[in-house]
This record gives C-alpha cells, sequence and structure tokens, in this order.
C-alpha cells in the first residue's frame, strides 16, 4: 500500500509502509542468523521477533541475527530525505501484521499496566542517513494485524536532514530527560514523537512514561491497548554497521489506572463570555495534507470557564482528525470545544490543540477567531 508523502516526512510513514507485508521466515535464531528476505523474521531468546522490514526499496537489505539483537549488515537502497525511509529493520515484543512474539501479553489495556521496563543498546554510524526509533504502538482496540490508530516514536538518534512526522509542538521532560515533541500524522495514523536533542547509545526507562504523557495530551485514553513495542532504524541512505546490541522489554500488569476514561466532551451547556482572548495559529503543509497547531490564550481579566472557538477554513481544506479538542466542520466552518482536562483558562492561561486534514490546491490560513462569540486577536 502507498501513502501520500509529504516533504521532510521522515518516520512515523513507516506504518504505511510495513502495510505492504506480512513477515516471513518465522523460525527460532540459535546462533547468528542472516535474514535478506524483504520481510524476513526470526525469534531470539524465545522472546523477542527481529524482522528485516524493507519496505521502501527493491535494492537488497540484509541483517544478522544475534542472542541479543541484530545489525544492519548490507543495505544496498537509498531515498531521498524529503520522503519515507527505505526499511524499519527492527526487534519487537508484541504483535507486527499478525507476526507476534513468543508468550506475549500484548495486547493488553493501557488500563492494566503497571509497569513496562526498558532497556536498549545501539551501535551508530557516520557517513549515513538515518534515525534510531523505538516504537510504541496503540490502538482503541486488541488489534493484532494492520495499521494501528496511534504510534508513540521515541528518537534516540538523528543522522542527516530528516525530521519527525508533523511539526514541533514544545517540550516534554519524560524518562528523566528533555524531549522536543511532535505531532502529526502520515496519512495512516497519528504520531507523536520525543526528539533527543543528542544521540543517546544507550537507555534504561519505563515505556509507561511516554504512554502517559501522550495519554495527558489527550492522544488516547486509558481504555486504549498496547500492542506493540518495537526498537531498529529507519535509514534513507547507507546504514550498513548500525545494530541493536541489546533490547529488553516487559509489560507488567496489575494495579493500573481505572479504566473509565476522562470526559472527551465539555457539558452541553453554553460557554460563558471570556472577554479578550488571542489565537496562535501555526500551520504545516504539503501538497495535499496540512497540520495545524492552535494556541489559545485568555487576555480578558476573568476565568473562562469553557471554550468555544469558531472560525473559517479557506476552500479546499478537510479536517480529517485532531487532539486535545473536540473539533467539527460544517461545509468551512470549523468549531473547536475543549475537552475536559482543558476548559477552564485563567486570566493570561493558554490552551493548545490541533488537527491534521486534506488539502486541494494552494494553502492558506483561516484569518479571524471568535472565543464564546468574541473577536480574537491574532497572534
Amino acid at each position: 500500500m502507498k501513502r501520500p508523502l509529504r516533504a521532510l516526512a521522515a518516520a512515523g510513514l513507516l506504518a504505511a509502509g510495513t502495510l505492504v507485508g506480512v513477515a516471513l521466515g518465522g523460525g527460532t535464531a540459535s546462533a547468528d542468523t542472516q535474514i535478506c528476505e524483504q520481510y524476513g523474521s526470526t525469534v531470539i531468546g524465545g522472546k523477542y521477533v527481529v524482522q528485516n522490514n524493507r519496505w521502501g526499496t527493491s535494492a537488497q537489505q540484509c541483517i544478522n541475527a544475534t542472542g541479543t539483537g541484530f545489525s544492519i549488515t548490507s543495505q544496498q537502497g537509498s531515498a531521498p530525505t524529503n520522503g519515507a525511509p527505505v526499511s524499519y529493520p527492527s526487534i519487537f515484543v508484541g504483535c507486527h501484521y499478525t507476526n507476534c512474539s513468543p508468550g506475549t501479553n500484548l495486547p493488553v489495556q493501557v488500563s492494566q499496566i503497571s509497569s513496562a521496563p526498558s532497556s536498549i543498546s545501539y551501535n551508530y554510524v557516520s557517513g549515513a542517513t538515518y534515525n534510531a526509533s523505538y516504537d510504541i504502538w496503540l490502538d482503541p482496540s486488541p488489534k493484532r494485524d494492520g495499521v494501528n490508530q496511534m504510534e508513540i516514536m521515541i528518537w534516540l538518534n538523528r543522522q542527516g536532514s530528516i525530521q519527525p512526522i508533523g511539526s514541533p509542538v514544545g517540550s516534554a521532560t519524560v524518562a528523566g530527560r528533555t524531549w522536543e515533541v511532535w505531532r502529526g500524522n502520515n496519512g495512516g495514523n497519528n504520531v507523536i514523537s520525543y526528539l533527543a536533542p543528542s544521540a543517546i547509545p544507550s537507555m534504561s526507562f519505563n515505556a509507561l512514561d511516554f504512554i502517559n504523557d501522550t495519554r495527558n495530551r489527550g492522544a488516547i485514553t486509558n481504555s486504549w491497548y498496547l500492542t506493540s513495542i518495537q526498537a531498529g532504524f529507519e535509514p534513507w541512505q547507507g546504514g550498513a554497521g548500525l545494530a541493536v546490541n541489546s533490547f529488553s522489554q516487559s509489560v507488567n500488569t496489575g494495579g493500573g489506572t481505572p479504566t473509565t476514561p476522562p470526559p472527551t466532551t465539555p457539558p452541553p451547556t453554553t460557554p460563558p463570555p471570556g472577554g479578550g482572548c488571542a489565537v496562535k495559529y501555526t500551520p504545516n503543509s504539503w501538497n495535499n495534507g496540512f497540520t495545524a497547531d492552535v494556541q489559545v490564550t485568555n487576555t480578558g481579566s476573568s476565568t473562562i470557564n469553557g471554550w468555544t472557538l469558531a472560525y473559517t477554513l479557506p476552500a479546499g481544506q478537510q479536517i480529517t482528525g485532531s487532539w486535545n479538542a473536540t473539533v467539527t466542520q460544517s461545509g468551512s466552518a470549523v468549531t473547536a470545544r475543549n475537552i475536559g482536562h482543558n476548559g477552564t483558562l485563567a486570566p493570561g492561561g493558554t490552551a493548545s490543540f490541533g488537527y491534521q486534514g486534506t488539502l486541494s490546491g494552494a494553502y492558506s490560513s483561516p484569518s479571524s477567531f471568535t472565543l464564546n462569540g468574541a473577536t480574537c486577536t491574532r497572534l
């Protein structure tokens, strides 16, 4: 299956690529095993699956599965950096397109996870364009095949002129480190990426910390399911010598948070007038799509309890998904309403939300906004 590409699309698009094949090979590696088949895979340690997963090029790629990880021994394909990578050789636990690791307890509902201890050690090379990514996949259903709706990408290294899908939405401190957070959609699923400011060769952490941060951003709820956790590389050019030296991932259950998710829509009452307001609208567009991050600020002197932002989208734009707000579109008219956790805006307070959409023709941004009926200043 092919997905539309966007300028500097980078990671995130790997999900679309993996749609085109089902893992082959399926054996168990008792010694180092070379895999050159396009979707070849093997089991190591009786617990993890190592997969070649070449989908963006017809050129051969070979990996060597070891007792604790894998290395890329030959990577002959290349791809322009303004599109998708050529592959995602990786090691995983859980289920990936019907290929499930032995004895896995995934999928499991987020509410049931008490911890997810993780450990990774990489070997990096110079003179290649790639990222080192730790992928966490989630879906509203206990899915064992096909693409999931939410992808969390932890970028531990980036080499070359590539960047995560979407656009930056701020920073976060997760697992004791500060990350630049990106958010977007690749045409097949939503993506939140955590980009390290410099290369991290090894890391031990709790993957649940990233799941919780994603939940707190309104992208998932506790009722969603964790389906797989994967670690590997997305090469665009070169990559021989890249290796996952070791990988350890468990998902412990019991003692999780309640399964009842927080309310996703505000009470059906008319929000009170809120005084002055300001809106910052940050778009990111490509040939047939766009994302927008919207920040609403209460510039009045009284607290806003419940807000509704209204505006008109230019012709040719159609919203397909949103986060941190309930966004509806009727014709060109758009209404964005707060969700449970961001409905109160004290004087000077802000709330942010975003969405992705399809685009026909030249891109332009909305020109005016009203908050609870009051015209806002455009920042």
